[in-house]
């Protein structure tokens, strides 16, 4: 039987900082049996002092365990304190419902602790109800916060409806994030997106400025799309575009 999320990241945390076990174990232990969430708080706030900062060791067998865990869950770049953070998440008990525990906890947190909060994302209870919290996330002036949901994260994936994918999608391109780790860049490509992708790259080759070659992940499908394929054949004839980046 595999392990749950809440147990790898226990046990990857203690593995990595065994000189703090005690403290680890005693405070999840303490905060699963329905503590005060002032205890919650105070171990969110001593984790990077405790733990460091450090990235979480992983091996490919771990990341193995992460997918199977809960499929697309990817926490490689993860840090050991961000980790044991989701991990106390995971182990709140008591009648307040997440969400509002969730949205309290966002309202405060520095830039560190919102990045853990979000990349927890998929693992989280009643996600459904998170999405106005997520929508404050990816407005966020601050690419890490932004990247901490977009990157390495199945929650868009399996939680945002066609409009906010796309915006997700096109807001990456405007603060120049990567679009190969969104999970469910090529699953969630849709007609709509192929568009507003071919108008990003006709503004930008129209202001001289380059188009990264990932845009054409999710356009590919639909490059038969009357509506694109004119767009495409002359963005080809004009020197912007090969027929390889569309192959």
């Amino acid at each position: 039987m595999s392990e749950s999320p809440s147990e790898l990241l226990k046990r990857w945390v203690l593995t990595q900082c065994p000189d703090q076990a005690n403290w680890v174990i005693s405070s999840l232990d303490t905060i699963a049996e329905g503590s005060p969430e002032k205890d919650l708080h105070v171990f969110l706030g001593y984790a990077p002092r405790k733990l460091g900062k450090a990235d979480l060791a992983l091996s490919a067998e771990d990341l193995a365990a992460a997918d199977a865990a809960h499929p697309g869950w990817n926490p490689s770049g993860w840090s050991v304190d961000g980790a044991a953070r989701v991990a106390a998440l995971l182990a709140t008990a008591g009648n307040r419902p997440f969400s509002e525990r969730f949205k309290d906890l966002r309202r405060t947190a520095d830039v560190a602790e919102m990045i853990a909060l979000y990349r927890g994302l998929p693992l989280y209870p009643d996600p459904e109800k998170l999405h106005f919290e997520v929508g404050e996330g990816l407005r966020s002036n601050i690419r890490a916060v932004f990247e901490a949901i977009a990157h390495h994260n199945p929650y868009p994936r399996d939680h945002f409806d066609e409009h906010r994918w796309n915006h997700m999608i096109l807001k990456a391109l405007f603060v120049d994030s990567t679009l190969s780790p969104i999970v469910g860049l090529k699953d969630r490509a849709n007609p709509e997106l192929a568009r507003i992708l071919v108008d990003y790259a006709q503004e930008r080759w129209a202001a001289g400025r380059p188009v990264t070659p990932e845009l054409w992940i999710p356009v590919k499908p639909f490059r038969t799309d009357p509506a694109i394929a004119d767009q495409l054949s002359k963005a080809i004839s004009d020197g912007h575009l090969t027929e390889e980046a569309l192959s």
